[in-house]
């Protein structure tokens, strides 16, 4: 029997969304289930098209601006949504930043790959927010909308959702439904 394998596909535009794809894959591999199984995972570009009928479980994940996934995170949910239908398939968006969290709602776009994909779970993850990454647009914009500034991740709530996935993917079964973690 193989080594289970869970990849995790991410879109990041500043980099934030990849940091947290790493450590999810990192904290899966590493987690008691995960080690108990030898389970293996890895974060990759969604953008590089990986392909996932070659991994046991997909864990794809996007930054959320203007309230939107990522073309490439939607593009992999669409182009293998029959791939991934048969493979269990948890959701994460990073974006929202502060605290309270904002913006306070669900991302629009996590909605469509949630009905086409049937996944075991969706999490919103907060994420950072750095000026000196931004253009002058971006800039202009945190600015009028008054966003908070700063690293918002949660990486205790990362390491603990890494672990239920672990648990699900080595016993085969379901881990908790979705629900919006807050930043630390």
């Amino acid at each position: 029997m193989s080594r289970p394998r869970v990849l995790v596909a991410h879109a990041s535009r500043h980099g934030s969304t990849r940091e947290i794809a790493e450590a999810l894959a990192r904290d899966v591999g590493g987690s008691p289930a995960g080690r108990s199984v030898g389970l293996s995972a890895a974060a990759l570009p969604a953008g590089s098209r990986p392909d996932p009928a070659a991994w046991d479980a997909v864990v794809p994940g996007s930054a959320v601006h203007a309230g939107r996934w990522l073309p490439p995170v939607q593009g992999l949910a669409v182009r293998c949504a029959g791939v991934l239908r048969r493979r269990p398939v948890w959701l994460f968006s990073s974006g929202p930043i502060g605290d309270p969290p904002y913006p306070p709602e669900d991302p629009q776009d996590a909605a469509a790959p949630a009905a086409l994909l049937a996944p075991r779970g969706h999490r919103v993850l907060p994420g950072r927010l750095d000026r000196a990454l931004l253009g002058s647009g971006g800039r202009a914009v945190v600015t009028a909308m008054r966003a908070p500034v700063g690293d918002f991740r949660d990486r205790d709530a990362v390491r603990s959702w890494a672990g239920e996935i672990a648990g699900a993917v080595a016993a085969g079964r379901p881990a908790v439904a979705s629900q919006r973690l807050s930043g630390a």
